[in-house]
């Protein structure tokens, strides 16, 4: 873990040294310099002292989420402007060494800037606005009664960075006006502990649908990014969470189905722990899920981290006609235009944002 962080924290040192070499060709003078390095310092020990604290036992949880924030914000509008200063770098290389171009750099400068707004918005207030996507799927083996069935999908709530009470009730009003049949979360109820849902359990509990409210939990839920005075504190953390669900009128699945039953037919909902991959735990069990489930039985399998349908529920030896998913949130940005669809997130998930299909089998993706 610690030569991980290290690595990251020199990747960034170098992309922000690289950054600075089209800053100061745009902006010149020792003051705008010294508050350029004067932020980055600050924000790098601040990140160092809240793990110490973290460490020591104390409670940063909120001071975290800011200056990951503040963090992010400042750092990825950088790093992703280096590809281009790289190309330009290059194309010096092969032209007798040029000065750099002050108009290329006044480019990147530009397009780092709006794109640090575009992060800014996304991070602080792109959490509030909620948009409904709607697909339309077909299934050959879909028992009859289940034609036109309709399903709300929430994922990644993060109480713990929720502020805006007003624009959250909007948000499950506008989930409620869709009038579904079934109503499920994927995972990512808390940042870290069940206190941060307290405050808005009985908003939630609002939140209905005839055929039943389903959950499942996410990497955040288990609190394992939190340093509990002792085990038994965390899992007494847990089960509050669990308690949560319920007093929320979710039925919380933990590797286990239900039966959902419309004038005389089923299907199957089956919903898992989280199962990650790239070091997240993964406490998700399909096989135990699944465990007395005949094989032709239509699926609808909840899943809280996409990587688990490519790494599992694919090969699986029973089909799972659809799965969905949360975890990636795009990232928080992103950009979608003229069927362009892209966020940084899809270079660490295959499938990180809407539907997919493969081998017959369904994937969607909530962001």
């Amino acid at each position: 873990m610690a030569k991980r962080l290290l690595l990251i924290i020199f990747l960034f040192v170098l992309g922000d040294i690289y950054f600075f070499q089209a800053f100061s060709t745009v902006i010149h003078g020792s003051i705008w310099h010294n508050m350029y390095w004067g932020i980055d310092i600050l924000l790098f020990l601040g990140v160092f002292i809240l793990i110490f604290l973290r460490r020591t036992g104390y409670d940063v949880q909120r001071t975290a989420t800011s200056l990951i924030t503040a963090f992010l914000i400042v750092f990825i509008p950088k790093l992703l402007a280096v590809p281009f200063l790289f190309v330009e770098d290059l194309m010096r290389i092969f032209s007798s060494f040029p000065p750099r171009s002050l108009f290329l750099s006044e480019i990147v400068l530009f397009l780092a800037g709006a794109m640090l707004l575009v992060i800014f918005f996304g991070l602080t207030k792109g959490r509030y606005f909620y948009k409904v996507r709607e697909e339309v799927l077909t299934f050959p083996d879909l028992p009859a009664a289940f034609d036109g069935f309709k399903i709300t999908q929430l994922s990644d709530i993060h109480s713990g960075s929720l502020s805006d009470i007003k624009r959250v009730r909007k948000g499950i009003e506008l989930a409620n006006a869709q009038n579904s049949d079934l109503l499920l979360f994927t995972g990512d109820l808390v940042n870290n502990k069940a206190s941060e849902m307290e405050p808005w359990v009985s908003d939630f509990n609002r939140l209905e649908a005839p055929s039943g409210k389903f959950s499942v939990l996410g990497n955040h839920d288990y609190g394992d990014y939190v340093q509990w005075e002792s085990m038994k504190s965390k899992a007494l953390n847990l089960n509050r969470l669990k308690e949560i669900h319920h007093e929320m009128g979710f039925k919380l699945l933990l590797n286990e189905s239900i039966a959902i039953e419309k004038q005389g037919e089923r299907i199957s909902l089956i919903g898992v722990e989280n199962w990650g991959k790239g070091g997240f735990h993964q406490y998700g069990d399909l096989a135990k899920a699944t465990l007395g489930l005949e094989k032709d039985t239509f699926k609808i399998l909840m899943s809280h981290d996409p990587s688990h349908w490519d790494h599992v529920t694919l090969d699986y030896d029973q089909h799972v006609h659809l799965t969905l998913a949360g975890h990636t949130h795009g990232m928080q940005f992103g950009i979608e235009l003229f069927g362009l669809k892209w966020s940084p997130i899809q270079y660490f998930y295959k499938q990180w944002a809407g539907l997919y299909q493969k081998q017959g089998k369904y994937l969607y993706v909530n962001r």
